[in-house]
């Protein structure tokens, strides 16, 4: 569905951040991407997003070019999460939603009564249905970033690239995240490639790609990845532990 293939880039006047990276998003898959900070990882996700040309490499959605797609029928296929979301604008929560809607609907048309149901079921999936009356303005960071993913959702997106989404979320909505992300995969064949520093997240997830200075040092399954020699490596820490309990692999740094 998604391929992105030898990518490079560098901002200007700079040195490479993302050095000959791919990543392949298959339908119904998860892929988390971790990393030390200043690794490269926000920068990748802005280059699959299209908000940043790569130097080098492509990328392909559905096989054609990304930049051979026209920027509403690109945006009914992929949806974006960043970090963190501002305007100074007190929309109300429910309106904010709906504007996920606008690659769907026709220019000068009012949301339908199915653009509204779409938008409260995205609230609902993020688990945000009691913020819907609120003031985005009035949220918590946390609140902000539940509101932010429904919005991506009521796109109806194939591919959902998330950026940190949980860095603001306490534990129970963190695991109502994965939960719904999981869910959607199966339910609609969602794909998503999320970045996440909660490396006991990734136990949901089909596979993880670690970045390193801007290069992959690793690429596979979560116990494939979450080990020892290959954490220390990513994150220049030769007190980072890793140990696999069941299906779950659990990962701290001794003090």
């Amino acid at each position: 569905m998604f391929e992105a293939q030898h990518l490079d880039y560098a901002y200007p006047n700079g040195p490479l951040v993302v050095r000959n990276v791919s990543l392949t998003a298959e339908p119904a898959t998860m892929t988390a991407v971790i990393g030390a900070n200043g690794s490269g990882k926000s920068t990748l996700i802005r280059m699959l997003t299209g908000l940043l040309k790569p130097r080098a490499g492509k990328i392909l959605l559905h096989g054609v070019p990304f930049e051979s797609w026209e920027p509403r029928l690109r945006a009914r296929e992929i949806a974006y999460v960043p970090q963190s979301t501002a305007t100074a604008f007190p929309f109300q929560v429910i309106d904010l939603v709906l504007s996920g809607r606008t690659p769907h609907t026709s220019r000068f048309r009012f949301e339908s009564t199915r653009d509204v149901d779409i938008a409260k079921e995205a609230l609902e999936t993020a688990g945000a249905a009691h913020l819907g009356s609120r003031s985005f303005t009035s949220l918590s960071g946390g609140e902000r970033q539940m509101v932010i993913l429904a919005r991506a959702l009521a796109q109806e997106p194939r591919l959902l690239l998330l950026d940190e989404p949980s860095s603001s979320l306490d534990l129970k909505h963190r695991a109502a995240l994965i939960r719904a992300l999981a869910r959607l995969r199966q339910t609609k064949d969602l794909s998503v490639v999320m970045i996440t520093h909660d490396l006991q997240l990734t136990g949901a997830f089909d596979r993880v790609l670690a970045l390193r200075c801007g290069e992959a040092v690793a690429c596979g399954a979560p116990g494939d990845v979450l080990r020892d020699e290959i954490l220390r490596d990513i994150y220049s820490d030769p007190n980072v532990r890793a140990q696999a309990i069941g299906d779950q692999t659990f990962v701290w740094v001794a003090l």
